[in-house]
């Protein structure tokens, strides 16, 4: 049996562990219910706030914001079906299969391995190739695209964009937070994550007719979570009387409510978000001249980054050879490791078997057989982080 990992992925559940443990033990016991009810309400209000948004909409997982968001838009009739929705390469195959679920037509754009996500030059290119109706671009492992040069680019030509946010949550570019470039975005509350609530997602926009179907796509379809004025809206536009309208399915949807249990976790951590943000950045800071110092290794760019939250450490090796010198290096020392999100989607079997366009993606097959990444947590020790540099350093 393998001994644990000296460096693991994560260590903890939660920030402040115990103490979290017993508040919600204490919540469990004298809540007055646990299905989806104030906690959840209170904690889309404080995640809003704290995003710069004015909307919120808790879902039961990241994954499940996901295809929740594409369903809204669906169902709005803003995204219709065989429509082309561009998307970062290297991702999550949970941004990517709910295009395919929802009869739209997944287009990659190639991402940049020095900032490991898709420039606007990979958008441009990508478009004198095909029309884009939508681009969903993942903000990867805390770093970010060039978004003010892309939301301009996607304003000109009429495309809607989204930004799945789940790995940067906390991470700020001159012109404002990760995940407000777009129409919305999703972040994800998965253990490990800046923010944990076990399982957990959440959708954030300004757009007051998608947040109401957002609301709608969540619960099955019902009006139940909307605000009497919006529920007797949809009422009277399909002439439901109050007594039927206990089971009236207005559109599309699925069961994607969370739990109190989700609501009352987020709301204890929501306000530590910009500190664990804080103390990733040191994380990195400190591994990032080893980093930069050696010759096997890519040096990234964040100087378009004014605060990087950065959920792990990415490592881009030249080679696929140096990948396997240094992941084993890291496997010797007890420094657990992965591949740097899902590499290129392409080349995913899901994706082989139900998409037949293939593109380019020199930038994602780079980052697919070279790059990898480790944990970086908020609790990470000086120790931690002096292994990590110490297994950076070249080859003797």
């Amino acid at each position: 049996m393998r001994t644990p990992w000296r460096v693991p992925l994560m260590r903890h559940a939660f920030p402040r562990e115990r103490c979290t443990r017993r508040a919600l033990s204490r919540f469990v016991l004298e809540a007055p219910r646990l299905s989806m009810g104030e906690q959840c309400r209170e904690f889309e209000r404080a995640f809003a706030r704290g995003q710069g948004r004015r909307h919120a909409v808790l879902f039961n997982s990241g994954a499940s914001a996901n295809l929740a968001l594409l369903q809204a838009l669906r169902n709005l009739g803003r995204l219709k079906a065989r429509e082309r929705v561009g998307f970062s390469a290297v991702t999550w195959a949970t941004n990517v299969m709910p295009i395919i679920q929802l009869g739209c037509r997944p287009v990659p754009i190639d991402c940049n391995p020095a900032t490991l996500n898709s420039m606007a030059a990979d958008v441009r290119a990508r478009l004198r190739q095909t029309e884009l109706r939508a681009l969903f671009l993942t903000n990867a492992l805390g770093f970010t695209g060039d978004l003010p040069a892309i939301r301009d680019l996607a304003r000109r030509r009429g495309i809607i964009l989204l930004e799945d946010n789940c790995e940067s949550l906390g991470t700020m570019l001159p012109e404002g937070r990760s995940g407000n470039f777009g129409l919305a975005s999703t972040s994800s509350f998965f253990v490990g994550h800046h923010l944990s609530t076990i399982e957990g997602g959440m959708a954030a926009t300004d757009d007051p007719e998608l947040v109401q179907m957002l609301r709608i796509v969540r619960a099955n379809g019902w009006d139940r979570n909307l605000t009497p004025r919006q529920a007797d809206g949809w009422r009277r536009r399909f002439r439901v009387d109050d007594f039927q309208a206990r089971y009236a399915f207005y559109d599309l949807g699925y069961n994607l409510r969370p739990t109190e249990l989700t609501g009352f976790l987020g709301l204890r951590q929501v306000r530590q978000i910009a500190e664990c943000a804080r103390r990733r950045q040191e994380n990195y800071i400190r591994v990032e001249s080893a980093l930069s110092a050696n010759p096997d290794l890519m040096p990234l760019d964040r100087s378009h980054i004014r605060r990087l939250s950065s959920f792990a450490i990415p490592v881009m090796c030249r080679t696929p050879h140096l990948r396997r010198v240094y992941t084993e290096r890291f496997v010797r020392a007890g420094i657990e490791s992965r591949p740097l999100i899902a590499g290129n989607m392409e080349r995913q079997p899901f994706y082989a078997k139900y998409v037949r366009e293939r593109y380019p993606l020199p930038g994602a097959d780079l980052i697919h057989h070279c790059a990898f990444y480790c944990g970086n947590r908020p609790d990470m020790s000086r120790a931690e982080l002096n292994l990590i540099v110490r297994c950076l350093r070249p080859q003797a």
